[in-house]
């Protein structure tokens, strides 16, 4: 499936908007029943133990990945080093074989038709300014192709021939994204299509019609529409294939000659559901109807199947869908957070096996090949150290409760071991960025290293979340700290009511927008949470405006308005504005090259608390950006997260 501009921002993720800040009213989301505090439970298990932070960190994590030309290996991304650089295995499963050797991060895995090549995206530390590179398949130096330190490259889609594609491009002083045609010898880019509005992006979705056309994507930065094109090549010239005002058409995937597409939409459901569209008839086909997010993947070598995600309240399934009759498949794998992989190629180049990636609370993210024929799944990477036994790994659960204003809230909570439900236990809530991703219920090394150590450990999926609905997701416009905000509470008077919770012993910590969430709660509510720890949390909204990159600039506008129009919106939505009452001890972590959040938010946080004299650390990492990359990092963030709450939760001393 082709990403996003926000697919390439993981922790910030498209926001559709609309109306001003919600009325006290009840939110839409899909029907489900209300969670009984007393039902969550902590189970036994005598051989429980907290969860060495190294032993999580040398799990390997699991990045891009593709099949090779014939189908023979894998290509992964991981950080087997400590660093992600790119791997090959077996497609049957086998000893890796490193093909990079990088401090930086690498992703897009794309194979060269004739095998020989494999082209990647890397930035420089963290500074999201890609360019697109190629590494010998049989071992040999890599080679930076593009090298424009001011124009960013991404999203390539080989043409038909192999010599030629299209990429993605930005200019770093300009918010709108581009698409251009790519010499794959030279690394020449030559534009194709230019987008004079700052606030739109185009990314490419296929090639159709042996290469003298292509179908692209049109967005804008909050997703509150999403356009279908044709594009002419090499003219540019462009047909609006599907657009409407609001509604957004997320191609995924076009068939050869252009004749079907693989489509989501949100047209007339407020959810998003998936479908083929005739592009000669002019007509839909609609995969069965359901309450959940429903998204559209790739089709099969053959054009017989096609692949879909079904979310269901943070558990995703994967299925293969019959193009003709459009009847299911699931793809037999345990519950959790379960996906395609093999970027824009899930299926092997002989359509008879698919690449699928599995997690859960307890069992961090492995690669799975599935035969088509016989439907079975074989595992083929084993990315957790042997120390990590799922039986010894706390587990999780989806738990719903009503929030202030009758709206439903789905959280996921990770229990830990042999609790005993007196009232006295620490809890921790950890929101995810966004603001509008999704906790899932897939493996979470913070969750896991806090549950194992006794912490309750809640994932809110507060309003402005992806997966419940449109008018879910539209609910936090300009309200940033507000009704989400309560919605957090909610969840942690929620766990009070389990019987297991102190509420003066509840902590919050969150990067991203989870950062933000953790500013604004100690800030905005100071009697609520006991400590905080946020990771590159954003604290003054007009700063962040001011020194972000440039099309995070027009995000910013989709979530707050205009900043000089809105200006009364950014203040009220700052965590600045409060935070001189500030009473818990708060732990600020920065990535030193950052352009999401830049290294001045943090900034800000330590001046004033040093001010006023509320206890707080801060720590900045060097040549990292929106997220710790390098091991040593990783491990020291969660250990300090670890320690703050040990100290200000349950009173114990450092070490």
């Amino acid at each position: 499936m082709k990403k996003t501009f926000w697919a390439a921002f993981p922790a910030v993720s498209a926001l559709a908007l609309a109306g001003a800040a919600p009325a006290l009213a009840q939110v839409a989301t899909p029907a489900r029943p209300v969670t009984d505090p007393a039902a969550i439970e902590s189970p036994a298990n005598p051989d429980a133990a907290p969860v060495p932070v190294e032993d999580l960190s040398y799990s390997r994590t699991l990045g891009a990945t593709a099949w090779s030309t014939d189908g023979s290996e894998i290509f992964l991304v991981t950080n087997l080093t400590g660093r992600n650089n790119i791997w090959k295995i077996p497609a049957t499963g086998g000893w890796p074989v490193q093909l990079t050797r990088s401090e930086e991060r690498h992703a897009g895995l794309v194979p060269s038709h004739d095998g020989k090549l494999l082209y990647y995206t890397q930035d420089v530390g963290g500074d999201e300014q890609f360019d697109i590179y190629a590494v010998p398949t049989g071992g040999g130096d890599a080679r930076n192709l593009t090298g424009t330190p001011e124009l960013r490259e991404n999203d390539l889609l080989i043409a038909p021939g192999g010599t030629t594609g299209v990429v993605s491009t930005k200019l770093r002083n300009e918010g709108q994204v581009n698409l251009a045609l790519i010499d794959l010898a030279t690394g020449k880019t030559t534009p194709l299509v230019i987008e004079s509005d700052p606030a739109l992006r185009w990314s490419p979705v296929a090639w159709i019609e042996g290469g003298k056309a292509l179908i692209a994507s049109r967005t804008n930065p909050n997703q509150t529409f999403a356009e279908v094109w044709r594009v002419e090549v090499p003219s540019g010239a462009k047909t609006l294939l599907l657009g409407k005002a609001k509604t957004v058409y997320n191609a995924s995937d076009a068939a050869p000659d252009g004749g079907l597409i693989a489509v989501s939409t949100n047209e007339g459901t407020g959810q998003l559901r998936a479908g083929l569209y005739d592009t000669r008839k002019k007509a839909w086909r609609w995969l069965a109807p359901t309450p959940w997010s429903q998204t559209a993947g790739t089709f099969s070598p053959d054009g017989k199947t096609m692949t879909v995600i079904r979310n269901e309240d943070g558990r995703t399934s994967a299925s293969l869908v019959d193009v003709a009759t459009l009847a299911e498949t699931p793809i037999p794998l345990p519950a959790g957070v379960n996906s395609f992989a093999g970027g824009e190629e899930p299926f092997s180049p002989d359509g008879k096996r698919i690449l699928v990636a599995h997690s859960g609370a307890d069992t961090p993210s492995d690669l799975q090949v599935v035969d088509l024929a016989s439907g079975k799944a074989a595992t083929v990477t084993s990315m957790a150290l042997a120390s990590l036994k799922s039986e010894n790994l706390p587990k999780s659960r989806i738990v719903t409760y009503t929030s202030f204003d009758g709206t439903l809230v789905s959280a996921v909570v990770t229990m830990p071991f042999n609790l005993k439900r007196d009232g006295t236990n620490p809890a921790v809530m950890l929101p995810h960025g966004g603001p509008t991703g999704q906790s899932v219920d897939g493996f979470n090394r913070t969750a896991t290293a806090l549950a194992s150590r006794g912490y309750i450990v809640m994932q809110p999926n507060v309003r402005g979340s992806t997966g419940y609905g449109q008018p879910f997701q539209n609910a936090n416009y300009q309200d940033l700290g507000g009704g989400d905000l309560k919605d957090m509470i909610a969840g942690k008077q929620f766990l009070v009511q389990s019987g297991y919770v102190d509420p003066k012993k509840v902590g919050v910590t969150g990067g991203s927008y989870g950062g933000y969430m953790t500013l604004i709660a100690l800030a905005k509510t100071p009697d609520e949470f006991a400590a905080g720890a946020q990771l590159y949390g954003i604290i003054n909204w007009f700063s962040m405006y001011e020194t972000s990159d440039a099309l995070l600039r027009q995000y910013l506008i989709s979530l707050l308005g205009d900043p000089v129009k809105d200006r009364k919106v950014y203040e009220s939505n700052s965590p600045i504005t409060y935070i001189r009452s500030i009473k818990a001890p708060l732990l600020s972590l920065q990535g030193d090259r950052d352009i999401r959040v830049p290294r001045g938010q943090a900034e800000e946080v330590a001046a004033i608390l040093k001010e006023i004299g509320t206890p707080n650390d801060t720590v900045f990492y060097p040549a990292e950006g929106h997220g710790f990359a390098k091991r040593e990092n990783q491990i020291d963030s969660l250990s300090r997260v670890i320690e703050w709450f040990d100290r200000h939760l349950k009173g114990q001393s450092a070490k």
